[in-house]
């Protein structure tokens, strides 16, 4: 039975094993270049802001390649979901075979156990080395990451780290499940590509800022968490317009962000400040970088931020990849029972 799952199997393990291959060399080859020159710049940066120039220019330079290794991580599991979990048993009840194997003295149970065992660690071998590659690899633009592109964001977190091996266990199996409840390839590939794309969205919507109770704080006003400040000249008010970052808290997952006045009243992320612009610091005549700002802070003006720290990637990781476990282990259940059960 092992050697029958192999020969369906082999042509597709090579597949996979050659893209690896290559992924890895090439990331082997640029890994040690690219640390390098993150070091070297570090080493240079005498200035907060000419750090922060480092830190555009240096991502600017790799963006590319850091986007397509993150989605060949994030592709991944669904690929295994849908070309190898889909197929697997709907592909046997289409032509029947199955019946073949259970009158050849191999019972249900191992039927199914050699074909989710084999299949299913293969899947998630390939995906956990394809997860710690890339996130070796990438590591010095993840330092260096705009906001949306941090660490803990949606669309990195899920391409870093071991959650792709729980991604990958779990599309499998219900890629297996729905193919035993359709038993037609084509419906079957469909219907979990469509499934796994939901629960992959809500995920980090709905389940993800709150595996931990996310922090809430009040910072002042600075370069740090402000992308600007609009002053008008014909004497509005003057405008605070926030980024999605938190001072001293770099690389945090900002799950909101707003200004709040010395009373404690959310203005919004984008808010209008009650500052003279008439004369004074936040005039149209003085106002200039960092000019405006301390009187800003002086009146009472605050971001209040709620947030997930980057010191919490980890423990994210594991709980995320339990979660997946807990649900693959559901599905597999469910698998053996109806083979047992229901499948004929």
């Amino acid at each position: 039975m092992i050697w029958l799952t192999w020969r369906q199997l082999r042509g597709s393990a090579a597949m996979l094993a050659a893209v690896l291959v290559v992924l890895v060399t090439a990331l082997a080859l640029t890994g040690p270049g690219l640390a390098a020159g993150y070091s070297a710049g570090i080493a240079d940066c005498t200035r907060d802001d000419s750090c922060v120039r480092f830190y555009d220019r240096f991502f600017g330079q790799y963006d590319a390649p850091f986007m397509a290794v993150g989605l060949v991580v994030l592709l991944l599991p669904a690929l295994v979901g849908l070309f190898w979990g889909a197929p697997l048993i709907t592909r046997e009840l289409e032509t029947g075979t199955h019946l073949l194997v259970w009158n050849q003295s191999i019972t249900r149970t191992r039927w199914l156990a050699v074909k989710l065992g084999l299949t299913g660690l293969v899947a998630v071998a390939a995906s956990c080395l394809c997860g710690l590659v890339v996130t070796w690899w990438s590591a010095p633009l993840d330092k260096s990451a705009p906001e949306g592109l941090a660490l803990m964001a949606p669309l990195v977190f899920g391409a870093r780290g071991i959650t792709p091996m729980g991604y990958a266990a779990f599309a499998f199996v219900l890629g297996v499940t729905v193919g035993m409840l359709v038993r037609r390839t084509l419906p079957a590939m469909a219907l979990t590509l469509a499934v796994f794309a939901a629960i992959q969205l809500a995920m980090p919507l709905l389940v993800r800022p709150h595996l931990m109770p996310p922090i809430t704080s009040t910072f002042e006003l600075s370069e740090a968490n402000l992308d600007g400040v609009g002053i008008s000249r014909d004497g509005g008010s003057p405008r605070i317009f926030l980024k999605s970052a938190v001072p001293g808290h770099s690389g945090a997952w900002v799950l909101s962000s707003t200004v709040v006045d010395a009373s404690g009243r959310t203005l919004g992320r984008e808010a209008a400040v009650q500052v003279s612009t008439t004369s004074g610091p936040c005039s149209p005549q003085q106002a200039g970088p960092g000019t405006c700002t301390p009187e800003i802070n002086r009146l009472g003006y605050r971001q209040q931020a709620t947030y997930q720290p980057l010191e919490r990637f980890w423990p994210f990781q594991w709980i995320e990849t339990g979660i997946y476990a807990l649900l693959t282990l559901g599905l597999t259940w469910f698998c053996f029972w109806w083979v047992r059960r229901r499948l004929s």
